[in-house]
């Protein structure tokens, strides 16, 4: 049976180059980097040789990068410590955030008291910011935690302008790139966000691997107390070998971003093509969405939906219908839920999501398979 993955907003194939200096590491290099002898030196300077070179294709400093095993350790971490030692009393946020953010600050909201404030969301799923800097003016010591491309719609965030109005008003930013990073340039020296979190199986790294960006001279304190791993920030044995995979996906990323982005970006303009030939009246959501990932209504039968994505996956096809976190769950998107119609989401969507690996035969086959449900 064919098998084409169409999901890789969920994770991606893990590159053979990453996988040969994850082997290397794991065989010659397994010393503990805390250990002073030889083989924990050996084992500490591949630790900060990642480092470095994670920080130097995001033009942030070496001390700026915290690893952690993913990015929802890292939004945990973060929130709680901005919440619990930077003194922040509100969170302004949107429903349509990952579950990472969302669940977080509920939780936060439940310990602590703090304020949570949600920024309204357009009917073509962007979020609408106008009202963002009259909140900011507000005398209250603020954390805006927005996501730069929403991992179900492809929505892109104009960060850019979210992180100078905070920095106008005093208010920290965290921003969720984990479907962004590894697929676009970032200069976190001209980019004044404070916080970032990603993950390496987004980036065709392993997966349990992931990084902080902290801004310097802000002082975060632990969510996993033990030795003094991460300048005492975060406790734990570093998997060295992950994060030198880590390091080496995101640098294989960078140096062949303009081609594969440009090939990804086509094929997915083809995929939107052969959809609406086959299904003239196929709702593609959104307006301004990421180059690899897009999410379409079905003009099917509502009774399809169910059992959409087992059809596909009978045919070897790998799709989703929302986050993967959540695809187990029988309740509608959360993303999805908040400027879709009831008529709307009742209806099958798909979340298409590509790589440089995929080719315009996986689509065909796709649209094939959808014509024939």
């Amino acid at each position: 049976m064919r098998k084409v993955y169409l999901d890789n907003a969920a994770t991606t194939p893990v590159r053979k180059e990453v996988v040969a200096v994850m082997s290397a590491v794991l065989l010659e290099h397994f010393g503990n980097p805390s250990s002073t002898h030889s083989f924990g030196r050996s084992a500490k300077t591949q630790l900060e040789t990642a480092r470095k070179t994670i920080a130097k294709l995001l033009h942030a400093q070496a001390s700026e990068i915290l690893f952690t095993s993913t990015a929802t350790e890292a939004t945990n971490w973060i929130l709680r410590s901005a919440v619990r030692d930077l003194g922040v009393k509100r969170i302004i946020t949107t429903k349509t955030e990952h579950h990472a953010t969302l669940h977080t600050v509920t939780v936060l909201e439940r310990e602590f008291g703090i304020n949570v404030t949600f920024l309204p969301i357009n009917a073509d799923g962007s979020v609408a910011l106008a009202s963002l800097p009259e909140l900011l003016e507000q005398p209250i010591k603020t954390l805006v935690s927005l996501i730069h491309v929403n991992n179900e719609t492809g929505e892109i965030q104009d960060i850019q302008h979210v992180a100078q109005w905070c920095q106008t008003y005093d208010a920290y930013f965290h921003c969720d790139t984990v479907q962004s990073i590894g697929k676009m340039p970032f200069d976190l020296s001209q980019l004044p966000v404070d916080f970032l979190v990603a993950s390496a199986h987004k980036f065709h790294g392993p997966k349990g691997v992931g990084f902080a960006f902290v801004r310097k001279n802000i002082v975060l304190q632990p969510l996993l107390f033990g030795g003094e791993q991460e300048k005492g920030w975060r406790a734990g044995t570093e998997a060295v070998h992950q994060i030198v995979g880590m390091a080496e996906a995101l640098s294989l990323s960078y140096a062949k971003l303009e081609e594969e982005q440009n090939y990804i970006s086509e094929l997915k303009q083809y995929a939107i093509t052969q959809l609406q030939t086959a299904f003239p009246t196929v709702k593609v959501i959104g307006k301004n969405t990421f180059y690899n990932l897009m999410n379409v209504i079905l003009p099917l039968d509502s009774s399809k939906t169910a059992l959409l994505l087992f059809n596909l996956d009978m045919k070897g096809i790998a799709v989703s219908r929302g986050s993967a976190c959540q695809s187990g769950s029988i309740k509608p998107s959360h993303v999805l839920a908040e400027f879709l119609t009831k008529e709307e989401q009742i209806l099958p969507n798909l979340r298409i999501s590509f790589s440089h690996l995929n080719t315009k035969e996986d689509v065909d086959y796709l649209v094939e398979v959808l014509k024939e449900l």
